[in-house]
């Protein structure tokens, strides 16, 4: 029976790495979540600039909206 204990063995091989690639499945699934969310926190402080700069150049005086 000596041909058992190295499929004992390889069965044990197999899930640890099968269990490894999962953890670093998890890691980079966290990974790209923390990513994603600095960039949506960037995005928005940035577009909030743009809008208030853009709203700046369309200002209007009170009695221009007449013109119109």
């Amino acid at each position: 029976m000596p041909g058992r204990g190295s499929a004992t063995f390889n069965k044990r091989q197999k899930e640890q790495r099968r269990k490894e690639k999962q953890r670093e499945k998890t890691e980079r699934r966290s990974q790209r979540k923390i990513d994603k969310q600095g960039q949506v926190g960037e995005d928005n402080g940035g577009s909030f600039e743009i809008a208030e700069s853009q709203d700046a150049l369309f200002e209007m005086e009170p009695g221009e909206s007449d013109n119109f």
